[in-house]
């Protein structure tokens, strides 16, 4: 299916790894022109090197996304090479374990910042140009806003901002023709996922149980399976959806985990 993204010009935030990386690709499959914004320099210049060379296209503009400066001129470093933005995913984030018992206030209020206030502040750097050209926002959340998680107080509570905030802003922009909508994750098999599973006494066991929870093939959505549903939201063929949240989580959230 054509998407009709040629030369579109997608933010990506987070886009250096994970589902970012799986979107920032699926993205360059469309011939549109991912930008990746991102802390991490180096894993950015791969992803964008390893796209050139198959003679897509890719830019990077770094920047700590926590730091409201380096967010500002990473956009305008966009618009400078570009002079337009058609799309934006905001999808940069970490469960970073900050809870209630083990947590502090400068804690909380930094995962905060690390998880959800960046998706406000992107999100208002790039709305004029979003409205001139009619562009798409897509939100990556976590099914912790919905379903709670142990010891992560300052991760769900991003992700309910993420959540209202794709509600909120869709009625916001929807006079200007643009379109907000939410991919709500829940076990996903990113190398951050990975990571945590290995920090664990027993991995692969504990894999299985997790596995056996997920209603649709007892098996973790993967990157691109989120990428699929994200870029086709970014796309015209999605024009009649607004203000949506899609659980791209095999029925997790919704589904009854016994059958």
């Amino acid at each position: 299916m054509d998407l009709k993204l040629k030369d579109k010009v997608i933010v990506v935030t987070g886009g250096a790894r994970g589902i970012g990386e799986s979107i920032v690709r699926k993205l360059a499959e469309e011939d549109a022109i991912p930008c990746i914004i991102d802390v991490n320099e180096p894993l950015a210049n791969q992803v964008c090197a390893s796209l050139i060379r198959i003679n897509k296209k890719c830019f990077f503009a770094g920047a700590d996304l926590t730091d409201a400066v380096q967010c500002r001129q990473a956009i305008e470093k966009i618009i400078s090479r570009y002079q337009k933005i058609d799309g934006l995913v905001n999808n940069a984030g970490l469960n970073d374990g900050i809870g209630l018992e083990e947590g502090s206030y400068d804690r909380f209020i930094h995962s905060l910042k690390l998880n959800a206030v960046h998706y406000y502040l992107i999100t208002e750097l790039v709305q004029s140009f979003l409205k001139l050209s009619k562009g798409s926002i897509v939100n990556i959340c976590s099914k912790v806003a919905e379903t709670g998680q142990g010891d992560t107080s300052g991760y769900a509570a991003a992700n309910g901002m993420r959540l209202e905030m794709s509600t909120v802003e869709a009625r916001e922009v929807i006079a200007a023709g643009v379109r907000v909508n939410a991919v709500v994750v829940a076990e996903c098999a990113t190398p951050q996922y990975e990571w945590w599973l290995n920090t664990l006494t027993d991995p692969e066991g504990q894999l299985r149980k997790i596995n056996a929870k997920i209603p649709l093939y007892n098996r973790r959505t993967s990157p691109d399976e989120i990428a699929e549903t994200t870029v086709f939201l970014l796309s015209e063929k999605s024009s009649g959806i607004n203000g949506e949240f899609f659980h791209v989580d095999g029925g997790y959230v919704h589904l009854d985990r016994s059958i």
